[in-house]
């Protein structure tokens, strides 16, 4: 069984990162999974937080950043070294068949993608804390954080499964996080 799991695993990462490569996703997708692309969006969000609801925002903003380092810490601490398993870009058995878009494969292990829990994880804390004030806007952010892991599929970084155990993750702390912050603080309101 779960050689079964492994092997289709292997079968869709192929389908993502060779079937549909095209030149618009090649140029593309690289550079969804960089900070430099993500990372103003979140600072824009600080500044939104401290602008709009300026008595929670410091707590808001302990909150989104208590997410991203639980998920980043459960994803890379532990479940990378306890499963050790090889990023596609470093599994023999595919290493000469995979299109590898960036620069570095990294060293450290595959399962569970870092990417995909952190940003799925962020995705997940502000629906529940924003989804009062913002509605369904708020579900953009899934869409968000799964472009950014499709990315880390598309370019030959992980598995598909890889970016399931993070997504399971980053919505589990991102959900638990946001519980405790709207439970003692309360739901976000803007002015």
């Amino acid at each position: 069984m779960f050689k079964k799991l492994i092997d289709f695993d292997k079968w869709l990462f192929t389908k993502i990162n060779q079937t549909t490569a095209n030149s618009l996703f090649d140029a593309i997708m690289p550079f969804f999974r960089q900070p430099l692309v993500w990372i103003p969006l979140y600072l824009f969000f600080i500044l939104f937080a401290i602008y709009n609801f300026p008595k929670k925002a410091l707590s808001w903003i302990i909150g989104l950043g208590l997410t991203a380092s639980i998920t980043d810490i459960i994803s890379s601490r532990i479940f990378k070294p306890l499963i050790g398993r090889e990023r596609p870009c470093n599994d023999f058995e595919m290493v000469d068949t995979i299109r590898l878009l960036i620069p570095n494969c990294g060293q450290n292990g595959s399962f569970t993608s870092s990417h995909a829990a952190n940003h799925f994880g962020i995705a997940m804390f502000i629906y529940i804390t924003m989804r009062n004030s913002w509605g369904n806007y708020t579900y953009l952010f899934f869409i968000w954080a799964a472009l950014i892991s499709y990315a880390q599929v598309y370019v030959g970084v992980h598995f598909p499964f890889d970016i399931l155990g993070g997504a399971i993750i980053g919505c589990s702390a991102g959900y638990f996080i946001a519980t405790i912050f709207t439970k003692k603080i309360g739901s976000i309101s803007l002015k």
